[in-house]
């Protein structure tokens, strides 16, 4: 999976406009998915290695959403979204809280 997600291509500087690449993991919402190459950016979210079957991490994106709505924020594109929102330091942050 590792070898999958950090594929870099001289080509397609997108990972979703190259061909080999397959897999796509976001680390804000720690979330694995399968890129559709559609000519688009979409990805169905995944919940298992498709080469092991090993069971990957939840997705935090609800949790991403319902910490923002509690920082009084609606819009996912809101600019006042905090920096810490923007990677996967949120996450990292409330586990070790």
């Amino acid at each position: 999976m590792k070898v999958a997600i950090e594929s870099v291509c001289e080509t397609h500087p997108n990972r979703c406009d190259c061909p080999d690449a397959l897999i796509n993991y976001t680390a804000k919402f720690d979330e694995y998915g399968i890129i559709i190459h559609d000519g688009g950016m979409s990805v169905t979210a995944i919940s298992y290695c498709p080469w092991c079957g090993a069971k990957l991490p939840e997705s935090k994106r609800n949790q991403w959403f319902e910490a923002l709505k509690q920082l009084g924020i609606d819009d996912p594109d809101d600019e006042r979204i905090p920096d810490v929102y923007h990677n996967e330091s949120w996450w990292h942050k409330a586990e070790q809280d």
